[in-house]
């Protein structure tokens, strides 16, 4: 086995943990994007040092921490770096990086018909940074460029000569990209499509972000423009501050931290059998890829359910399509005949999860064959009940798309036995 470093799904192409920059597979090429970057590494039983900060308390876990200790940081100066870029964080948007809350619903609970020893635990990432997950992914990628700027392996000469962070994102994905730009002071080039909520590109600007509108071009191939205009911009040298594995792999490192939080809450105060099931909602697919990993690190593999809408499901269609190339584990090998853009995008109250590719689809279909999961796909109904009732009954004040995981709790609900353990994530708070 190789040491910790990245190995494509695809091709197979290692990349050891101390290259820089390693944002892809090195046989990727702008023709030829079907490769997909996945963290090796041989760790001892999953531990936290009990640290409210997640990247201190699994720290020694992370793929960054051994990157930075590559590149000459010592353990004091890891710790350091963390702490100092956390406070900035912090300073912009009124809370670091903290273990989020992780407890059973009981009133939601009840509302669906479980039992005392069944139920919903709910984990609130609505308090989090920017509001949603998306800022413990990209929080991994700010740590490998600050360690990489500070060792000199950046190919700009001072922090004055950065070159810009680039996203392709209209939700929490760039504002979390934009929060974290502007707490260490750097450019940041956003592309959203013509759509986008004002209310987010105002928010977006309030942080210094510059915002690139997108329509679609006559002269583009089938996808996202915004994505095409945004790999476009990586090619004229912006850094890929993104969300989607295939674009930069190094998201995939913090947030399994996420899984990380959930396993560990379980181990150490839920009483009983681990959880039956695990819903999680599915855009592009790092969230699902980030949060399974975390927890196959802790040799726990609950039952996934990669949850999409009606309305745009590309992962659902390849995992249909997986037995026709000899099933779900070769599927690496026929990417083109499992996935491509969703060819009409429908309207959906969670438009967050609208992606029209399924970027990081390998490992999630890898998480649900393992667990013995499946893709699960919510209507509109279960999309707008699972909105009402789960923020009802905890409280917590998500989006349509922070939620919608629980939608396809819904949509299953009669499947699910009533003393069946079920997690899910709400992340994604309403704007």
């Amino acid at each position: 086995m190789h040491t910790i470093g990245w190995t494509c799904a695809v091709c197979g192409a290692h990349t050891p943990i101390a290259q820089p920059f390693s944002w892809r597979c090195p046989a990727s090429t702008d023709a030829d994007r079907h490769h997909a970057p996945q963290l090796v590494q041989g760790l001892a039983p999953l531990r936290s040092t009990g640290e409210l900060n997640p990247f201190l308390g699994f720290r020694e876990y992370l793929a960054w921490d051994a990157f930075a200790a590559e590149s000459g940081f010592n353990e004091a100066a890891r710790i350091a770096l963390i702490t100092e870029l956390d406070e900035q964080v912090a300073a912009v948007a009124g809370t670091g990086f903290v273990t989020t809350p992780f407890e059973r619903a009981d009133a939601l609970s009840d509302e669906l018909g479980f039992l005392a020893d069944g139920g919903v635990w709910v984990k609130d990432e609505t308090q989090h940074v920017a509001g949603s997950h998306k800022a413990r992914h990209l929080f991994g990628i700010l740590l490998h460029l600050v360690a990489a700027e500070r060792s000199g392996l950046a190919p700009w000469s001072s922090p004055a000569t950065r070159q810009p962070l680039a996203i392709a994102s209209c939700g929490n994905a760039a504002l979390a990209a934009a929060t974290l730009a502007a707490a260490v002071q750097w450019p940041i080039r956003v592309f959203v499509p013509t759509s986008a909520n004002v209310r987010v590109t105002d928010s977006l600007r309030a942080l210094g972000a510059t915002v690139v509108e997108c329509p679609r071009l006559a002269t583009d191939p089938p996808g996202d423009p915004c994505v095409h205009r945004f790999r476009e911009a990586v090619a004229a040298g912006a850094v890929p501050f993104s969300v989607q594995g295939t674009e930069n792999a190094w998201c995939l490192d913090g947030g399994r931290t996420i899984g990380w939080e959930m396993a560990r809450h379980m181990e150490e105060t839920i009483e009983g059998p681990p959880f039956d099931r695990l819903f999680v909602q599915v855009g592009g697919g790092a969230f699902a890829a980030s949060v399974a990993a975390g927890f196959r690190m802790s040799g726990i593999t609950p039952r996934l359910h990669a949850v999409q809408t009606h309305a745009c499901a590309p992962l659902e269609r390849a995992w249909e399509l997986a037995p026709s190339v000899g099933g779900p584990r070769h599927a690496a090998e026929h990417w083109a005949d499992c996935m491509w853009p969703w060819e009409h995008v429908g309207h959906s109250a969670a438009d967050g999860i609208l992606d029209d590719e399924t970027y990081d689809w390998l490992p999630v279909l890898r998480a649900m064959v393992d667990g013995h999961g499946s893709p699960v796909i919510a209507s509109e109904d279960d999309v707008l009940m699972a909105n009402e009732i789960g923020c009802r009954t905890t409280g917590i004040d998500a989006s349509h798309t922070g939620t919608s995981g629980l939608a396809g709790l819904f949509a299953i609900r009669e499947h699910v036995a009533a003393d069946e353990r079920v997690a899910v994530i709400f992340s994604g708070v309403r704007r």
